[in-house]
């Protein structure tokens, strides 16, 4: 640990949150524009089309990998420099392609290009926070980066009815400009070159060696895998849910931004309550509930056609929400012991979530094609898992009693 407890200040903050924000971007503006994508490119399978949302998350797990023992190595803000570099370049095969299958490899690309930014700025806050307090201001800048998923669908839909698809890639190229020239000018380098790692063939074994001691850290990368894999269903599919199986094209990018606001306010507020209460009692008690609200859709609606869509958004709420109070306090539980590498770790931490989150969230959509019931099932059945290996880790452990 290189700095405990800095009072925290609002550009700090909003800097790392648009520093991730720049992941939302590239994935929700584009929602509204898959079927327009689609037709440009001759791809008509709403499900074939999901692959233009999950395949940038593929991206995200690879590059991360790579990027995370780099920047141990050679500081945080060079590595973030060339993440920006390869998302111009993969935004430009995105522009041109002329089939899914280019279209697919673009987004890989973006993915790889935004781990950079994406990862390193959970480095940045663990180089100068730890423990409640680094989950404090972790939630602080979800909050802020939830904002991007509120917005984002609407302002693709903007940009989609007035210039076509292809200019929503262009305004994401210009935010990028913009948060570069920013970053460049107003962020210090965190890691110091007392805490630099040589950059050696042994980095990554010796990374996953030390991250595989801490069975914290294990344990919650693979239930941040689980609730990601589940959520990412939803992210994948909620355009052909509300498009085409509710017919709502036109209030899509609203009832998108509602959901958004759901997770986005229980963020904010375990910002305030993780002080009080801690993260560990907090992201139980939400995992339990994330749990509860998915069997409970899933029992009554059973072998029945789709709700009303108020019922189903009222759902969505809830289960969303609980969210809010997983995702920053399980990846902050799990980099918690591994500060001293928090680089590698990260890494290790994103790679391994997305890599379990990828599978399943491709499985489950397949099935979310006439119904929303699929999608509450595997919500249910991730999040039960997730809750398994929550209480496995965390039950106390027997003292053993002396013998005479």
């Amino acid at each position: 640990m290189q700095k405990q407890n800095q009072k925290p200040n609002f550009e700090f903050v909003a800097m790392m949150a648009a520093l991730m924000s720049i992941v939302a971007l590239a994935i929700d503006a584009i929602l509204p524009a898959i079927s327009n994508i689609g037709e440009a490119i001759n791809s008509t399978d709403p499900t074939d089309n999901q692959l233009l949302v999950t395949m940038i998350f593929l991206g995200l797990g690879l590059g991360q990998l790579f990027f995370g023992p780099i920047s141990d190595s050679f500081g945080r803000k060079p590595v973030v420099y060339v993440g920006f570099v390869i998302f111009l370049v993969a935004s430009i095969i995105c522009l041109y392609a002329p089939s899914l299958e280019i279209m697919v490899v673009g987004r890989i690309l973006q993915g790889i290009g935004l781990s950079a930014p994406r990862t390193i700025s959970i480095s940045i806050i663990r180089d100068t926070y730890e423990g409640d307090y680094m989950a404090k201001i972790m939630s602080f800048v979800v909050a802020f980066f939830i904002l991007v998923p509120v917005v984002a669908p609407a302002i693709g839909k903007l940009i989609l009815d007035a210039a076509g698809w292809k200019a929503i890639f262009y305004v994401q190229l210009v935010f990028v400009l913009i948060v570069a020239i920013w970053f460049w000018k107003r962020q210090k380098e965190t890691l110091h070159p007392q805490y630099k790692i040589p950059f050696t063939k042994h980095v990554f074994i010796d990374g996953v060696r030390e991250f595989i001691k801490h069975r914290e850290t294990v344990a919650f990368t693979l239930t941040s895998g689980l609730v990601t894999g589940a959520f990412l269903v939803y992210l994948s599919s909620a355009q052909h849910i509300f498009e085409d199986q509710y017919a709502l094209k036109e209030m899509f990018p609203y009832i998108f931004a509602g959901l958004a606001i759901s997770i986005g306010l229980s963020t904010f507020l375990n910002g305030t309550l993780v002080m009080r209460f801690g993260m560990r009692k907090l992201s139980l008690m939400a995992t339990i509930a994330f749990c509860v609200i998915a069997i409970l859709y899933s029992i009554l609606f059973l072998n029945s056609p789709n709700p009303s869509i108020y019922i189903l958004v009222g759902f969505l709420s809830i289960q969303f929400f609980c969210l809010g109070f997983m995702w920053g306090n399980f990846r902050s539980i799990a980099m918690e012991p591994i500060g001293h590498i928090a680089g590698i770790g990260a890494a290790i931490n994103g790679f391994v979530s997305t890599l379990l989150s990828i599978p399943i969230a491709t499985f489950i959509g397949e099935f979310v094609k006439d119904t929303v019931w699929p999608l509450f099932a595997g919500l249910a059945i991730c999040g039960l898992c997730a809750l398994t290996i929550f209480l496995w880790v965390n039950k106390p452990k027997r003292k053993r009693v002396a013998t005479t």
